[in-house]
């Protein structure tokens, strides 16, 4: 049985708690990394977590042009090879979500994997608007 990555907004109180568990796992060195989540303030108190969903037919991977993208079937998520990545911002602009993002510190593209099968900003977050299950 596939596991699926759930977001739910009603749930969702802004404390950004996500966030920091996302940069803090992908850290290089001692310099916490890019943020692949980040929820969006839709009203007063309201909230909605945008994060990949890692779509069933992904316009990120579609519009790759050297398959820096891939589903990876074992652990379900949609894998970014840095070492294949030209860095010609493609997924980016194909994104519906806004998903794929771009680290100007580090000048790569980020993207949620999952944290490969166990989710930090799932595991934190405190009210489970987000739940891997």
């Amino acid at each position: 049985m596939t596991k699926r990555f759930m977001v739910r907004p009603a749930l969702c109180i802004g404390c950004r708690t996500c966030e920091l568990a996302c940069s803090l796992t992908h850290q290089e060195g001692k310099t916490p990394g890019r943020t692949r989540i980040y929820p969006l303030a839709v009203g007063k108190e309201k909230w909605v977590p945008v994060a990949c969903l890692q779509c069933d037919d992904p316009a990120c991977v579609k519009s790759c042009l050297v398959d820096a993208l891939r589903m990876n079937e074992e652990l379900g998520y949609i894998e970014l090879l840095q070492e294949r990545c030209i860095k010609c911002r493609a997924c980016v602009a194909a994104c519906p979500f806004g998903c794929s993002l771009i680290d100007e510190e580090q000048e790569i593209i980020v993207k949620c994997d999952l944290c490969e099968g166990n989710p930090a900003c799932a595991r934190f977050c405190p009210t489970k608007a987000l739940e891997y299950k």
